[in-house]
């Protein structure tokens, strides 16, 4: 199981403005990613929430470079799901995602919370989706990882 050796993160992150970009596609799934990172936000403290939705998973990568680039956002979290298909376009979305919201982190700084699901079928999804009888929720997860990382980064960063 894929939350097998998840730490278990409880950070205070209040007074910090995260900005949730979720896509549309699998309006189910996202709706349990995006209630999941709510919570997450909720818990860690953070008041300052941002949500902007796009059309697909392969447009949170532009979307949170433009965020990021405002100077406005301490993190953020990039919230899709990719169900794999007959053809080759799981590959190509997962892959530019995943490479494209990596890219963001690095080249601003900002740290980027991955929320994307890759899965084979939706039972898969819907099962990481944070849902009532899911068994993970990545939404949450990806939203307590962003604000854990401005946390632990502020904490060697020079006054």
């Amino acid at each position: 199981m894929s939350k097998a050796g998840a730490p278990t993160l409880s950070v205070d992150a209040g007074g910090l403005r995260v900005a949730v970009v979720a896509a549309s596609w699998h309006t189910e799934v996202m709706d349990g990613l995006l209630d999941g990172a709510r919570r997450g936000l909720t818990e860690a403290g953070v008041t300052d929430v941002v949500e902007l939705r796009v059309p697909g998973s392969f447009e949170l990568p532009v979307a949170c470079a433009r965020l990021a680039r405002t100077g406005r956002v301490d993190a953020l979290v990039a919230l899709g799901v990719v169900v794999r298909g007959g053809t080759p376009h799981f590959d190509y979305v997962c892959a530019a995602a995943t490479d494209g919201l990596t890219r963001v982190s690095i080249e601003t700084g900002v740290p980027v919370g991955f929320g994307v699901l890759t899965c084979d079928d939706e039972r898969q999804a819907l099962d990481r989706a944070g849902l009532p009888g899911s068994s993970e929720d990545k939404g949450h997860e990806a939203a307590t990882a962003a604000v854990a990382t401005v946390v632990a980064l502020r904490k060697v960063e020079r006054p």
